[in-house]
């Protein structure tokens, strides 16, 4: 059984100004500041959480007001922010330009009101610029898949999935080897995910086949001859690494259950259904050691799993991504039931 997510944890990290980066074992760590990265995931996390409560509401505040904050008037952003609340980074278009963009997307797509028309904009603004990394460019095409969903036919979110597909769609490196890229680094079923979102959004059907093969690849090669989840490692996998890698990261699982989730929503193939599953069991234990990140009192989670241990730090990142893929395997136990 799946767990309902819990926010204490998010709660603790949130200040009204933001989201700490880090934590030491359960503490922020103040020090270290807040970023947009994580407030994005934050932000995505909370507005797709049904029937939010007040203090969600609040959140949801919270994490838009600093994204606001962060954007420069041609539509790039700054990342990082220090406890005294002074940036200290000049705006930019790397991960975490995409992130804010598929946050506003997921905004816009599941508000309404004054959130949405804020989302929405933002988005128009992030939507003016481009940029070279594949990382970022997939995960802002999932917020302007999003904005297509509250703005049909929205002509700069048409643009930005059409240029993320000339930067996305390239051949892969050899049939033993089905990635575009030479070596698995981080995020890595982003890449596939964006391929099947544009696909659908563009009415591009070859496209979309080609995101859901790479997607299948990347689940199988991430499955244990045991049959749970063994993701790729921290520092990356390439061919003829050995098998199962460590140190494994949270924001792989959560970035393989958002893609094997939208693999389900447009192909109906009950298979995705199942991988979602495995996504939450490496959470709660059902991994290479045998040990749980998931805290079910307080919705923290670890911040890696190690070949003998967890760490001990429950860190943003790590949390989001444990509630992100516990929100996504919920849907997807009702969607097996029905």
């Amino acid at each position: 059984m799946i767990p309902e997510p819990r926010f204490d944890h998010l709660v603790r990290m949130t200040t009204p100004w933001g989201l700490y980066e880090h934590a030491l074992h359960s503490e922020p760590r103040p020090e270290h500041g807040y970023c947009l990265d994580d407030v994005s995931r934050a932000l995505v996390v909370t507005v797709r959480q049904p029937a939010p409560t007040d203090q969600l509401q609040q959140l949801i505040g919270i994490y838009m007001r600093f994204t606001a904050a962060a954007q420069d008037s041609g539509g790039a952003f700054r990342n990082r922010r220090g406890d005294d609340r002074a940036w200290s980074d000049q705006p930019g278009v790397e991960d975490h330009w995409g992130r804010a963009v598929w946050a506003v997307g997921a905004a816009a797509a599941n508000t309404r009101g004054e959130v949405r028309a804020r989302a929405v904009e933002i988005a128009a603004r992030g939507m003016q610029v481009r940029s070279p990394w594949p990382r970022s460019m997939a995960y802002a095409a999932l917020g302007a898949a999003d904005i297509l969903r509250a703005r049909p036919g929205d002509g700069a979110s048409l643009r930005l999935l059409a240029d993320a597909r000339t930067l996305l769609d390239r051949p892969t490196v050899d049939r033993s080897w089905p990635w575009p890229e030479p070596r698995l680094t981080y995020a890595n079923a982003v890449l596939p995910e964006a391929l099947i979102a544009i696909g659908v959004a563009l009415g591009d059907v070859p496209l979309r086949d080609r995101g859901l093969a790479q997607l299948r690849w990347l689940v199988e090669l991430q499955t244990s001859p045991a049959g749970h989840l063994s993701v790729v490692p921290a520092g990356g996998r390439e061919p003829g690494d050995a098998q199962p890698g460590f140190d494994q990261q949270p924001i792989e699982v959560a970035a393989l259950a958002e893609a094997c989730w939208r693999a389900h929503q447009c192909t109906g193939d009950r298979r995705w259904l199942a991988a979602t599953q495995s996504c939450a069991d490496w959470f709660l234990g059902t991994n290479d050691v045998g040990l749980a990140l998931y805290d079910l009192s307080t919705g923290g989670c670890s911040d890696g799993l190690h070949h003998d241990s967890v760490n001990a730090n429950r860190g943003a990142e790590s949390t989001l991504a444990a509630l992100s893929t516990l929100q996504i395997s919920r849907r997807a136990v009702l969607v097996a039931a029905a």
